[in-house]
């Protein structure tokens, strides 16, 4: 089985490009989405984040993520711990997810892959990219976030630069007929090295 990593900072619009590749039939694990539900319904995370942050963690028996990213992002200690406590569990649902498909290839799509320095664990990894400030803009249009915050969750993300040094391709998302062209392109160029 073939793994691809499928990164890109906040507002870059990694999710999207995800969809795409779905949209050719490529099974795409979604990290953020399932570190929401193991934190939502594993008894032993919810453990260690009560631990780690206190009873505020969850409101109504959910995740407070509000409390947390403001934690989180004011402390990057904090934030480490959180994904010492996070990755691990989320790696092991990636891995029992990845057995049980049959497609030519697996994308897992991460936010922070290189910063967790985790590109050796894929065959290769796709960065999705985007000008500073559209991100902002696209973050600010999705999330009830501040300008300001989006900025300190940019500061903790490695910046593009760094990151396409790292990237075995690279999918710059501006205009989404180009970003969907340059997915199928990619789709075909990844079959082509594999199969």
């Amino acid at each position: 089985m073939i793994v691809i990593g499928l990164t890109g900072g906040i507002g870059s619009g990694k999710t999207t490009v995800g969809r795409m590749f779905q949209d050719l039939g490529v099974p795409v694990y979604n990290s953020d989405v399932r570190a929401k539900e193991l934190m939502n319904s594993s008894k032993n995370i919810q453990k260690e984040l009560i631990a780690l942050f206190g009873e505020k963690a969850f409101k109504d028996k959910k995740l407070n993520r509000a409390f947390i990213a403001e934690k989180v992002f004011k402390d990057k200690n904090l934030l480490e711990q959180l994904n010492a406590i996070v990755h691990p569990k989320v790696r092991k649902d990636f891995l029992k997810w990845s057995k049980v498909q049959t497609f030519a290839y697996v994308i897992q799509e991460t936010a922070l892959l290189f910063e967790n320095n985790a590109q050796k664990l894929y065959d290769e990894v796709i960065l999705v990219t985007a000008p500073k400030e559209l991100r902002i803009e696209r973050v600010l249009q999705r999330d009830q976030n501040t300008r300001k915050e989006i900025l300190s969750r940019i500061k903790n993300q490695l910046e593009d630069k760094e990151k396409v040094k790292l990237a075995d391709y690279i999918i710059e998302n501006i205009d989404l007929d180009q970003t969907r062209q340059n997915v199928l392109d990619l789709h075909k160029r990844i079959l082509a090295k594999y199969y």
